[in-house]
């Protein structure tokens, strides 16, 4: 009997010490589901509920990092990748750059030296304290309204009775140098493509004055300009700005082989293409049409972390007859801070994720470069920068 007591002992003992084993994700990190186990270990597990006690430390964080991941296979699994087409996808780990691919380069700018995520991130929160010209919540009162979920982004449905913009002290705001030389420079375009851009002499200055204005006559603008010229990427504040100029006014062709946008047209002041409106990141494009009626907001599908200006949203609108699925902008921050973030990210991610810092929160820019054309010795102009706004 005690023999017989034993192996029932034994054998409890055995069942617990294997059921326990199949409560661990050790070694099985990003698997489908598998109903053998007693707990799962993919990303599907939080959803239902079901994940092993040590997913978080095991999987999740893990997964969240590049370490020992650079040129991984894709697995649609992960919740972000370590390949050479994250970028393309939007899907990098946050320390990709870092880790995998820290040498930028490929759009505007110098070759300079490598340039790592927590020096982009340092600068990004020097530019946001020196942003003396954003909006105050006095000057400024938005009102969201209705949030959506991803699912909902294209319904076209409009959930908000009321403008976006409740109120902006314009008279102390665009009075402001900047302003003013934004809004010289923001009325220049053409909105359909397939339709050559045709600047005069003005317009040509107006560019260069907003140019100079940001970068060269604010304490923001010249913090970017140091911080470049130390990295090597600029030799002189001249090439700075001339680059810019070049990188963000210079036209190609989206359409029909005419000379139709820009770097600056598609983000700040948005474009048509193919029906709908494409690009259009900028707050103050977006009040200056909801004020004249000719721009519907809809709603919302995502509000930043901030509680004072900067913030970021990602909107749904109708533009005179063209609807914008995701309009993500950073909200109440001054033109040139909007310019010098998009520029900081364009020069040094070209085409990738951008992770910036602003007041201890993190925000990601995703840039895009022009293929299909260039300027100067090579170089590549921006084609697309946006906040880009997580899923829900």
């Amino acid at each position: 009997m005690k023999v017989i007591a034993f192996l029932a002992l034994w054998v409890t003992l055995f069942h617990q010490g294997y059921s326990n084993s199949l409560d661990t994700c050790v070694g099985r990190c990003g698997y489908g589901t598998d109903n053998s186990f007693s707990c799962q270990c993919n990303p599907s597990c939080e959803r239902f509920k079901d994940c092993c006690s040590d997913y978080t430390d095991v999987c999740k964080t893990s997964a969240l990092s590049c370490k020992g991941r650079c040129d991984e296979q894709f697995n649609s699994e992960n919740e972000c990748h370590c390949n050479s087409k994250c970028a393309q996808h939007q899907n990098c780990c946050s320390d990709y750059a870092d880790l995998c691919d820290s040498n930028g380069g490929g759009g505007g700018g110098g070759s300079g030296g490598v340039i790592t995520d927590a020096e982009i991130k340092s600068l990004s929160e020097a530019l946001y304290a020196l942003d003396s010209n954003k909006a105050s919540s006095s000057e400024l009162i938005i009102n969201p309204q209705a949030l959506v979920h991803d699912s909902q982004t294209s319904s076209m449905n409009d959930l908000s009775s009321e403008n976006l913009f409740r109120y902006l002290n314009e008279e102390v705001l665009f009075s402001r140098p900047t302003y003013n030389a934004f809004l010289a420079v923001l009325d220049n375009y053409n909105r359909m493509t397939g339709q050559n851009e045709d600047f005069s002499p003005q317009q040509l200055a107006e560019q260069e004055h907003f140019v100079r204005e940001t970068m060269a006559n604010t304490e923001l603008g010249r913090e970017l300009f140091a911080f470049l010229y130390t990295k090597g990427v600029y030799a002189s504040e001249e090439e700075f700005l001339q680059d810019l100029k070049m990188m963000w006014f210079g036209l190609y062709s989206r359409n029909n082989n005419k000379k139709d946008s820009s770097g600056f047209e598609h983000i700040f002041a948005g474009e048509i293409k193919g029906g709908k409106v494409s690009g259009f990141h900028n707050w103050i494009q977006f009040y200056l049409l909801e004020k004249s009626g000719k721009l519907n907001y809809y709603s919302h599908s995502f509000n930043g972390p901030w509680t004072s200006y900067p913030d970021v949203l990602g909107m749904q609108f109708m533009w005179e007859g063209y609807f914008k699925q995701v309009g993500s902008a950073v909200i109440g921050c001054s033109p040139e801070f909007d310019f010098a973030l998009y520029s900081l990210c364009y020069i040094t991610r070209p085409g990738k994720q951008c992770h910036l810092s602003l007041e201890g929160k993190e925000l990601m820019i995703q840039t895009y470069t022009w293929e299909n054309s260039f300027y100067g010795d090579g170089k590549k102009y921006i084609a697309s920068a946006f906040p880009a706004t997580p899923r829900n």
